[in-house]
């Protein structure tokens, strides 16, 4: 993960940050990186059990989506 060392705030003012707002920059990220993969990981799993539904039911995502309409 590439360290940041500038930041431009929302006025638009360039300043290089402390260790300590470098360290909370890099934990506010990576707890945000870490957010989403578990949303990816559980739209992952989702689609995987409606697949495996649709898998036992013999039918296509087609079919279903004509069935359920």
């Amino acid at each position: 993960m590439p360290t940041v060392k500038t930041f431009i705030n929302d006025t638009g003012v360039v300043k290089e940050l402390t260790g300590a707002e470098l360290e909370a920059f890099n934990a506010d990220r990576a707890q945000m990186q870490a957010e989403a993969q578990a949303e990816i990981d559980a739209q992952t799993a989702k689609l995987a059990a409606r697949k495996n539904v649709l898998n036992k039911l013999g039918l296509t995502t087609d079919e279903a989506a004509a069935l359920l309409g």
